[in-house]
């Protein structure tokens, strides 16, 4: 009688509750369907999120992570298409600028202009061999992240997503 008592109470209760999501709050159902810990607390461009970058100009990103783990960079650019230009990156925990100066590479914006979206895909094991390359639907790059989170047997995940503009 207790039980039936309080899962009464607990559904009146909830059934008062309304969760809308806006344009922009992907975070949320990304969070839920993958069991996302929050493990990357910072993720931005060097010069800010929203910043603009000229094509040719070099970008770096702030990375600040709570816990080791590997970090794989994807970018989405203004047209859709979508590909991984950091895969698996070691990272103890803190604050660090992408590219490490050991990588001895730089990343440099091209073309198209737009809106340059950028994904930090987090894991606390080495991830495996799927990579993202092509032009996804939402639907189609949750299917490609699922993969990656399963080949890379990680018990901790999380996805932050930044973005700048690239201007002529």
């Amino acid at each position: 009688m207790k039980r039936m008592l309080l899962l009464l109470g607990l559904g009146t209760l909830l059934s008062a509750c309304t969760i809308t999501l806006r344009p922009g709050d992907v975070q949320v159902g990304v969070s839920v369907e993958f069991g996302l810990a929050d493990v990357i607390a910072r993720f931005e461009p060097d010069r800010g999120t929203g910043s603009t970058y000229r094509v040719g100009e070099e970008v770096q990103f702030v990375v600040t992570l709570r816990r080791p783990g590997y970090v794989s960079l994807v970018a989405i650019d203004p047209d859709g298409r979508t590909y991984e230009f950091e895969h698996g990156v070691y990272l103890p925990a803190g604050t660090h600028v992408l590219p490490l100066p050991s990588m001895r590479r730089r990343y440099v914006v091209d073309y198209p202009t737009g809106k340059q979206r950028v994904r930090a895909i987090y894991t606390d094991t080495r991830p495996g061999s799927v990579y993202f390359r092509g032009v996804y639907s939402t639907d189609g790059f949750n299917d490609r992240l699922r993969l990656y989170f399963k080949q890379s047997y990680a018990q901790v995940r999380d996805v932050k997503e930044t973005y700048f503009y690239i201007a002529y």
